[in-house]
């Protein structure tokens, strides 16, 4: 039996892969382990481990790799050593690991250095911040690639990638969207205490490599919240450098009823939220993608999600409290027709297949460079 192991730092990250962790938890050749750590053990931040344990999955690892917003090479460092110890102990043959944050980084880095094989979820993509150079790394440090559609997987073969190792399955997050599954939206409110009849989702994040406006953004961003008259559903940031801003621009919201603030919701009940919210405000992936796929408008605002994704219902805005007002009277209110750019819900058996055939397990540990 297989043992593969699927690394998740954020309740984002779990999102995507969960659907592959439930694909591969009752097949007779695999046999999955789950190694937690990042925002998932911060109580600050909701706490997610326990959404992970909710699942049920038989072997769940937590180890905590939390230094300070501002360390996040320390916090790198952290995961190094800790997963490393991990492995050694697991001995797995294969390391699932998702995106582009550092928790992702260290995985690729403790299996490559490991000789174990390291299969890297959506990397080949583009944004404007940090992230795109950890992603771009862990694809360089992985063995197998997993894209969610041919642009990136076009990118990792210009990058030098090997085209036989590279798989398209779409987005993961695709197949959770459209399962029969999803609370209903009673259920959510319910859940949340959210009375609102009508709101909107704000989700804003720290760009790291603006921190010396941050402080000033997440400003200008709660000034359009509140003058915008709108109700809202708003959701901690993550916990990168600059975070502590957001969350001080959110102390001005705490007192004001059109504003509901978790630090997280469970993945499934997020995704009803959306799918039946007016619009999606801020800098998160789900504006570009989730909510699109949903016909749901975006405000973009910022650098965060630049080259990410484009659609009829996303409006790009800089950071700016006038330019975010003039952005609501420009929404659209039909629903486009649904695409499949990220997949069509089959991610998670695609993923099987790809596993349960020997062509993933013949790829050489020894990487190699494709010359265009």
């Amino acid at each position: 039996m297989r043992k593969i192991v699927f690394l998740t730092g954020t309740r984002a990250d779990f999102g995507k892969i969960k659907a592959l962790i439930q694909s591969v938890e009752s097949h007779k050749d695999f046999e999955p382990y789950i190694f937690v750590t990042g925002m998932h053990l911060i109580h600050e931040y909701g706490y997610t481990v326990i959404e992970v344990e909710r699942c049920g999955f038989k072997n769940i690892s937590k180890f905590h790799n939390h230094t300070d917003e501002a360390t996040m090479d320390l916090t790198l460092a952290k995961t190094i050593n800790g997963f490393s110890a991990y492995i050694k102990e697991i001995e797995p043959d294969l390391i699932v690991i998702h995106g582009d944050r550092v928790e992702a980084l260290a995985g690729a880095i403790v299996g490559s250095l490991n000789n174990v094989l390291v299969a890297h979820i959506e990397g080949g993509e583009l944004s404007g911040t940090i992230d795109e150079l950890i992603r771009h790394s862990v694809s360089k440090l992985s063995h197998i690639h997993y894209t969610s559609n041919d642009e990136a997987k076009n990118r990792l073969i210009q990058m030098g990638e090997l085209e036989q190792s590279i798989f398209t399955i779409g987005s993961p997050d695709v197949d959770i969207m459209f399962s029969n599954n999803l609370p209903t939206i009673d259920e959510v409110k319910a859940y949340y205490q959210i009375e609102f009849m009508k709101y909107g989702v704000a989700m804003f994040h720290p760009v790291t490599t603006e921190i010396d406006t941050i402080k000033d953004k997440a400003n200008q961003f709660v000034d359009a919240l509140i003058e915008s008259g709108k109700n809202y559903v708003v959701i901690y940031p993550n916990n990168d450098l600059g975070s502590k801003y957001i969350l001080g621009a959110y102390e001005r919201l705490k007192e004001n009823n059109r504003f509901k603030i978790f630090p997280s919701i469970r993945f499934e009940y997020f995704l009803t939220l959306l799918k039946k919210s007016d619009l999606i405000i801020g800098n998160s992936s789900a504006g570009v993608r989730e909510a699109p796929y949903y016909g749901i408008s975006t405000i973009n605002i910022g650098n965060r999600q630049l080259n990410r994704a484009s659609s009829s219902k996303i409006i790009n805005v800089p950071c700016e409290k006038l330019a975010i007002l003039k952005a609501f009277k420009e929404l659209q209110t039909v629903k486009e027709e649904l695409n499949d750019t990220f997949g069509k819900g089959d991610s998670a058996q695609l993923f099987l297949e790809s596993i349960e055939s020997s062509k993933v397990w013949s790829i050489n540990h020894q990487k190699q460079f494709k010359d265009a």
